[in-house]
């Protein structure tokens, strides 16, 4: 979740989204807390469950030690020696379960670069491993690290056997090139290498902050408790990564396709009374890490996260909400997720598909099939430009199964 607290003196903003992605259990969130302090998985059937169900978010500071053994730390200080500040990233945690894949394709939007975390005690690949993956690939996400995690739980032989499975997985694909570091999270083993590669291999992306802006927002919630007084409830809270352009307090701002009012989508317009990132109070806020945008908005339209997968911008500026789209077809030779082998048979009329575009999902009726472009009626519209970029999710034996992707027409 992401924080709303009060005022604070000086803050380090981060301009980098990182993700954490891999197959469940194999210490994604472990990894999240050990390099943030902050467990992401809060929400109650998460505790339950002991997985990740929504996207996590937390931010992290990176420090420098030239003198020191340990040459990079997430502490701003070892001792009596003071550590030299060099970048601020945020973290999304992103779920492993299977039944969760839609989560990640969503969440991966918002990613500049990603930790692909793979168990050294577990065979490599599993199948979340290798839909995880896919997904990266589809997304067009290149900057990538391989944490070889659980490294404490195998002796030497396994952990060298581990890697040579990784080297052999990772051929031909996206990550082919990608370095694999070898860690604990459990027990803080070669962190700073971790932090060391983070910081070579995932750079800050340039963005365009003159643009309009456009937030993706990933969460929405109702700050205000039970029983408070009516004189003051506070605005509902939207929170995401603003992709391009810069809010500022006080913007009027639209968000898209909305909410649903009988059987439509209307959007909404509202005024920004805050801006909370890394935990303090700004007055503007511009492209990279994800950040709390305090509305005038009635908190009903937010809570339970019931406006994720929308996107705020100046009113006026965003794209249509499209109730049916066209898209041309990119098909996988084999259906990524399950250990069998099965292939990906081709989009047919009346076929029920998950479609992602950006951080929407939403389920599409094809109503038009060709042999590479296919239309769709949605049930949720989605807010897109032409030319984005979708991922197309079937229902296969009770789960969706990524099967390829697509551009809108």
């Amino acid at each position: 979740m992401i924080n709303i607290v009060e005022k604070k003196m000086q803050a380090h903003i981060p301009k980098t989204n990182i993700g954490i992605v891999g197959h469940v259990d194999h210490g994604k969130t472990t990894l999240t807390q050990t390099l943030t302090k902050k467990w992401t998985d809060t929400h109650s059937e998460e505790m339950k469950r002991g997985i990740t169900i929504r996207l996590g978010y937390a931010d992290m500071d990176i420090y420098e030690y030239p003198k020191s053994d340990v040459r990079y730390s997430t502490s701003s200080e070892m001792g009596k020696v003071k550590g030299k500040y060099t970048r601020t990233v945020s973290i999304v945690d992103a779920p492993g379960h299977e039944t969760l894949m839609t989560t990640v394709l969503s969440g991966s939007s918002l990613m500049d670069g990603a930790l692909l975390v793979i168990a050294a005690n577990e065979k490599c690949p599993q199948p979340q491993t290798r839909e995880h993956l896919t997904a990266l690939d589809i997304v067009g996400i290149k900057n990538i690290i391989v944490v070889q995690n659980k490294i404490d739980l195998v002796p030497k032989e396994q952990v060298i056997d581990s890697y040579n499975q990784i080297k052999a997985f990772l051929k031909g694909s996206v990550a082919e090139n990608a370095p694999i570091v070898p860690i604990s999270a459990q027990h803080g083993i070669n962190i700073d290498y971790l932090l060391e590669a983070l910081l070579q291999y995932i750079p800050e992306p340039k963005r365009d902050s003159n643009k309009p802006a456009r937030m993706f927002v990933a969460r929405s919630f109702d700050i205000n408790k039970p029983g408070i007084d009516i004189s003051k409830i506070k605005g509902g809270v939207v929170g995401g990564s603003i992709v391009e352009g810069q809010l500022s307090v006080g913007d009027k701002v639209e968000i898209k396709p909305g909410v649903k009012v009988g059987d439509k989508y209307e959007n909404v317009t509202t005024k920004i009374v805050d801006i909370h990132q890394a935990n303090t109070s700004i007055e503007k806020a511009t492209p990279g890490g994800l950040l709390g945008v305090s509305t005038e908005l009635d908190p009903f339209l937010t809570k339970s996260d019931s406006l994720s997968g929308n996107m705020l911008g100046p009113v006026g500026s965003l794209p249509p909400a499209l109730e049916k789209i066209s898209f041309k077809t990119h098909l996988l030779e084999r259906v990524v997720g399950f250990k069998e082998e099965l292939n990906v048979d081709p989009i047919r009329m009346n076929d029920i598909l998950l479609i992602t575009v950006g951080i929407t999902r939403t389920i599409g009726t094809i109503v038009s099939a060709k042999k590479e472009e296919v239309e769709a009626v949605l049930k949720i519209p989605v807010c897109a430009d032409k030319g984005a970029k979708i991922t197309i999710s079937r229902q296969i034996a009770g789960r969706w199964r990524l099967i390829g992707w697509g551009e809108l027409k």
